[in-house]
């Protein structure tokens, strides 16, 4: 079965730049549409940036320009390289498949995701 441990979390300046990691085990990523999703605290899980098996991307106006991702297919592992980051920017981040997430048991299955701060 599917499983997802993202890293690279921590705590950053305003402005700092951070690369979260994705590692997949179960699944091939590079078969799949993915995404890198984020939940701030009280608000809903958004997508920020999505890449496709193809090796298409698309980022959320929010993210876009500061926000890079990408796929190391050898490591089975994606990335989300993040630039100038701003404290509207700090939430858990989770990778997932996109559009349509992977479940486990007909339950949605996220993994524990990485914690990002923006601050000073």
């Amino acid at each position: 079965q599917v499983q997802l441990v993202e890293s690279g979390g921590g705590l950053v300046q305003p402005g700092g730049s951070l690369t979260l990691s994705c590692a997949a085990s179960g699944v091939i990523l590079s078969m799949y549409s993915m995404g890198w999703y984020r939940r701030a605290p009280g608000e809903q899980r958004e997508l920020v940036a999505s890449l496709t098996s193809t090796g298409r991307t698309n980022y959320a106006d929010s993210v876009r320009g500061r926000f890079g991702i990408s796929r190391d297919n050898a490591k089975n592992t994606m990335y989300l390289q993040m630039t100038s980051l701003k404290p509207d920017d700090t939430a858990v981040y989770y990778c997932n498949r996109h559009p349509t997430v992977w479940t486990r048991n007909d339950i949605d299955y996220w993994g524990e995701g990485t914690l990002v701060t923006v601050s000073a």
